[in-house]
């Protein structure tokens, strides 16, 4: 049984070649650094729901239902030393074939272990080699820095698909409904990469759609205090409001920003989604 050992936020086109060589994968449920350095941790591309699904996928042949293994980061876990760590693997993987893992993967106490020194403690090991999209290595950081600034092309290149979210339904103000534009109000989950406010071609489980992230400014007093994402299907609508929606980001459309009327953001929606339903 060969093993695919890393963090995989985002399960990006790195990660994918590493996990394609593995028939199980071993992560961590929460980011190591929100554990004993809070400030630190970046914000996240998937939860862990979506990144246990994205990771399973990408395994060789048909993942079992135990493939993927989330560990918990505590601090005691943090300071076993490496050489407690490899003992670790020996025990839970008795069958343990190769092990895969990216060129910069550290494990142990201070991240003081490598690929080097398992292979010193009789390990097979076998290192990836980075992908590049543009000339540059595909990393998760790269892909969060792309999402801030709207730059969705690279986000999706690197990713090697759309990048989806997955939130929470949750109930809204009606504002949609009376510019005739009635949407589904989606609650990123706080641990994800809050990408640039503005408006977005999306596609649901319901079809194609345009959504908004950010605040609603033109709505004043009616305008939301933390960023929601609404989305307005163009296709189809379910019959009955979902608790849950995913929504794939295709296509950064433009800022979000005040209009001067509701009239003048009606027409702005309009052109939106002629723009949206043209790609």
């Amino acid at each position: 049984m060969n093993l695919a050992v890393g963090f995989f936020d985002g399960v990006h086109l790195g990660h994918r070649r590493i996990l394609a060589c593995a028939d199980a994968a071993l992560t961590f449920r929460t980011h190591p650094t929100a554990v004993f350095a809070p400030e630190r941790t970046p914000a996240l591309l998937m939860d862990p729901a979506t990144r246990r699904q994205a990771i399973a996928a990408s395994l060789r042949g048909p993942a079992k239902p135990d493939a993927v293994v989330f560990l918990e980061f505590t601090r005691e876990f943090a300071a076993t030393p490496p050489e407690g760590f490899a003992a670790w693997l020996k025990q839970a993987y008795p069958h343990l074939g190769t092990i895969y893992c990216g060129p910069d993967w550290t494990f142990g106490a201070r991240g003081a272990g490598n690929a080097e020194l398992l292979r010193t403690l009789g390990f097979a090991v076998e290192t990836v080699p980075f992908v590049e999209v543009a000339g540059e290595s595909v990393s998760s950081t790269r892909i969060r820095k792309a999402l801030t600034e709207g730059d969705l092309v690279t986000a999706t290149a690197c990713l090697g698909r759309p990048w989806r979210v997955v939130g929470e339904v949750v109930s809204g103000k009606g504002v949609g409904h009376e510019l005739g534009f009635p949407t589904l109000n989606v609650r990123v989950p706080a641990e994800l990469v809050r990408p640039r406010c503005g408006v977005y071609a999306v596609d649901t489980d319901y079809g194609r759609a345009v959504a908004n992230w950010g605040l609603a400014p033109t709505m004043g007093d009616r305008a939301w205090t933390d960023p929601l994402l609404e989305v307005h299907l163009l296709e189809s609508a379910p019959l009955k409001k979902p608790t849950a929606l995913a929504v794939d980001f295709r296509a950064f459309l433009r800022p979000e920003r005040r209009f001067a009327s509701c009239a003048d953001l009606r027409a702005q929606i309009a052109a939106d989604i002629r723009l949206a339903r043209g790609l």
